[in-house]
């Protein structure tokens, strides 16, 4: 199992703007590409938040090759989207990971 995992720092009086995005467009819309198994979405805790809020955002595919296919096919359309929107109020940070049993 692969998890693209998107770390965010989000502007603290966009964040329920942005949360609701999330939910009702971003994370549907990367979910209906058929790469993705499921997704999580989290507040992450005990973080210094002078700056914003930090959330993590982890999209689970069976294969690296799905991964692959989401970052030639759709990733550079799918960041655009969240810059045109929000500009530089939500700034990303992206890792993959392998989980291992």
């Amino acid at each position: 199992m692969i998890i693209y995992n998107v770390t965010l720092k989000v502007a603290t009086e966009i964040s329920e703007t942005w949360k609701d995005w999330m939910r009702q467009v971003h994370i549907p819309e990367m979910m209906a590409f058929g790469l993705f198994e499921r997704a999580t979405f989290c507040h992450l805790l005990d973080q210094d938040e002078k700056d914003g809020l930090t959330f993590v955002v982890q999209y689970f595919c069976k294969q690296r090759s799905d991964y692959e296919l989401y970052l030639q096919k759709y990733a550079p359309e799918m960041r655009q989207k969240g810059l045109d929107k929000f500009g530089d109020k939500a700034l990303a940070f992206r890792t993959l990971m392998e989980v291992i049993d």
